[in-house]
């Protein structure tokens, strides 16, 4: 079986454990950024795609592949993935779903403490010489919380958003959520947390997470009619993805007051230039954003139970078997 790989050259080899391979492949392994001509120069009669999570793959590249069988993303996003195209070839598109859940949860809980405590500040500060000055800033204000102090609202309750409800349970906070599928009585009382339609959740929580794939329904719901729903001063934190976020009624909401910090571990557009909006602000906004580089997924964990989902796809394939975690549809 011949496998293309569309991503970090070498990621294939180092992260999967030779034992998981099947026995008969070829592997084709090639950079993100290589032009269609020269992916379809070495890879058009491969049965299998393995992709990087937001490598673009357009119905050019799949209608030109006459053998192709499965697509596999490396992640949990698809949504760089033509699956109309795919589906109307027949041809699977998979995600690695759950393979970055822990991760990303944790990813999640820093982000979430980092602007509860101010991290990045309160490190300046230090650094500053102004520790004593910080420290009894805080005893004056009584404004230092924990994260016992908020009402958090997790929006998307899928493995990643579950994770978190488990881990914050256990810090005695309490915990509500919104998605279109409720989850079970049981899974509700096993992870403490409450389901409330959307509009409700937002006012009565003041740290809001993001937990939602791009789609078209979800592309920029967080917007200026989303902020109005929220309490004041509240916190905002996305580990999704930056589309799902209207960025210029991120920062009318921090202007605002509406919110008093966010954590973002992904930004719309990426890669993140230094023109992007969100890092030319003042002085005042730029100290209430808490940025990490969109590293939630990557540890090497996740790549490999990434890795063990698509070689376990690539086995079903080869068997005739419809593998796990179609995204599209098909069979």
């Amino acid at each position: 079986m011949k496998i293309l790989h569309i991503g970090k050259k070498g990621n294939v080899q180092r992260y999967t454990d030779p034992s998981e391979r099947i026995e008969d492949h070829q592997l084709i392994d090639l950079p993100s950024d290589t032009p269609i001509p020269a992916l379809l120069a070495q890879g058009a009669d491969a049965e299998v795609i393995i992709v990087d999570a937001v490598t673009p793959l357009p119905a050019e590249l799949i209608g030109a592949m006459a053998n192709l069988k499965l697509i596999q993303s490396e992640g949990v996003a698809f949504n760089a993935i033509d699956i109309e195209a795919a589906a109307e070839r027949g041809v699977f598109v998979c995600n690695g779903r759950g393979m970055n859940a822990s991760a990303v949860a944790e990813q999640t809980l820093l982000l979430m403490l980092g602007v509860l405590k101010d991290a990045v500040n309160n490190d300046q500060a230090v650094r500053d010489g102004r520790q004593i000055e910080t420290k009894e800033g805080y005893m004056a204000r009584g404004d230092l919380m924990e994260l016992a102090d908020c009402t958090i609202g997790l929006i998307g309750f899928g493995s990643i958003a579950r994770c978190v409800a488990k881990t914050v349970k256990v810090l005695g906070a309490k915990t509500f959520y919104y998605s279109r599928h409720r989850a079970s009585p049981e899974i509700e009382q096993e992870l403490g947390a409450t389901y409330l339609p959307l509009k409700e959740l937002l006012s009565v929580c003041n740290m809001i997470s993001i937990h939602v794939p791009v789609t078209p329904e979800t592309r920029e719901m967080v917007n200026d009619r989303f902020f109005s729903y929220m309490r004041d001063g509240s916190y905002f934190i996305n580990t999704a993805r930056g589309e799902v976020v209207d960025e210029r009624a991120l920062i009318r909401a921090l202007e605002s007051g509406k919110l008093a910090m966010v954590g973002l571990d992904t930004l719309s557009g990426e890669p993140v230039r230094s023109g992007h909006i969100l890092v030319n602000l003042s002085p005042e906004l730029e100290r209430r954003i808490f940025f990490s580089p969109h590293i939630g997924g990557i540890t090497s964990s996740s790549f490999r139970r990434s890795y063990q989902i698509a070689w376990s796809n690539v086995k079903k394939v080869a068997a005739g078997e419809r593998p796990d975690y179609v995204v599209n549809g098909v069979g």
